[in-house]
C-alpha cells in the first residue's frame, strides 16, 4: 500500500516539529523553507526539501513537484506590514492555482479573526468570506472554495519551544488589559491536535484549537516573566474590558482530543519548555 504524501509549507517553528512526527510515523514528507541553510537539516531528518522563496527563487517546477502530494499543510505565517499581506493573499492564491485538484489541504489560520466581543467566541462567530476585513479569513475562503478536502485550523497565541510566554511583555510597562484572559496553545498541542485531523481524515472543518483554561494576562505574563528571571510586566490600572475566549470544544469533542497542555500556568512549569 503506497504511503500517505504530505507535503509542509513552512518548516519553522511549527511546521518542522511537525513534519518530524510525520517521517516518525511513515507518511512520505516534503518540506518547504525559505532558508538555505535549512535545506541540509530537512534532509538529515528524512523531510524531502523544497527551497521555496516567492516570488524571488521558486520555480514553477519546484512549486509542481512540492504539490505532487495528497495533502498539504500550509502553514506560512502573514506579515504584519499591509503590502506583505497582500503577496500573502498572492502568494496562497498561486499555490491553490497550481495543486492537483484532488489535493486536501490544511490551512493553520488564527484565532485573531475574531474581534474582542467580551464573551466567549465559537467558530460560527468569525465566518470566511471573500470580503473580510481580516486577510486570514479572505484566505481561509480561497482554501475553502478550491477544494472541498480543506480544514482551517485556528490556533491562538502560540508558546512551547522557541517561543516562551516569559520574553513577550518582560519589562513593559501601561501593559492593558491586566484581568483579559489570555488565549494560549502549546506547540505540542499544536502537533497533536494537526496529527489527529490528519490521521482521522478530518476534511471540511474549522476548528478553533486553543488551551482550554484561560487564565488573566496580569496572572500569566507575571509568572511567565519571573520564571525567567525577567522583569515582570506592569499593567496599567483596570480599564474598559476588551477580550475573549477562545471555546475550542468543538476539535475536542471531533477529535476525541485529551489537551497535553489545557491550563497555559502549568506550561510554564513543564520540563523541555
Amino acid at each position: 500500500m503506497q504511503k500517505t504524501r504530505i507535503s509542509v509549507m513552512g518548516c519553522g517553528w511549527l511546521g518542522f516539529p511537525l513534519a518530524q512526527e510525520l517521517v516518525k510515523k511513515g507518511y512520505e514528507v516534503k518540506g518547504s523553507t525559505t532558508t538555505p541553510a535549512k535545506v541540509d537539516v530537512l534532509q538529515t531528518a528524512g523531510i524531502e526539501p523544497f527551497l521555496l522563496s516567492f516570488p524571488e527563487n521558486s520555480s514553477e517546477t519546484d512549486l509542481q513537484d512540492f504539490l505532487a502530494t495528497d495533502v498539504l499543510v500550509f502553514n506560512l505565517p502573514p506579515s504584519r506590514s499591509a503590502t506583505d499581506q497582500n503577496s500573502y493573499e498572492q502568494l496562497l492564491q498561486t499555490v491553490l492555482a497550481a495543486a492537483p485538484a484532488a489535493l486536501k489541504v490544511i490551512f493553520v489560520s488564527s484565532t485573531s479573526v475574531y474581534p474582542d466581543l467580551n464573551r466567549e467566541v465559537k467558530e460560527e462567530d468569525a465566518v470566511a468570506s471573500p470580503s473580510a476585513a481580516s486577510l486570514m479569513l479572505r484566505c481561509e475562503y480561497l482554501v475553502q472554495q478550491a477544494t472541498a478536502q480543506s480544514t482551517v485550523v485556528r490556533f491562538g497565541g502560540l508558546m512551547g519551544g522557541t517561543r516562551h510566554p516569559g520574553r513577550f511583555l518582560a519589562g513593559k510597562t501601561e501593559v492593558p488589559q491586566p484581568n483579559g484572559p489570555v488565549n494560549m496553545i502549546h506547540l505540542a498541542d499544536c502537533v497533536g491536535l494537526l496529527l489527529e485531523i490528519l490521521q482521522q481524515e478530518k476534511w471540511g472543518f474549522t476548528f478553533n484549537a486553543c488551551a482550554p483554561e484561560h487564565p488573566t494576562r496580569q496572572e500569566f505574563y507575571t509568572l511567565a516573566a519571573k520564571g525567567l528571571g525577567l522583569t515582570p510586566p506592569a499593567f496599567a490600572l483596570a480599564e474598559e474590558e476588551k477580550y475573549k475566549i477562545i471555546n475550542s470544544d468543538f476539535i475536542q469533542q471531533e477529535l476525541d482530543y485529551t489537551f497535553l497542555f489545557p491550563d497555559p500556568l502549568q506550561c510554564l512549569f513543564a520540563p523541555n519548555f
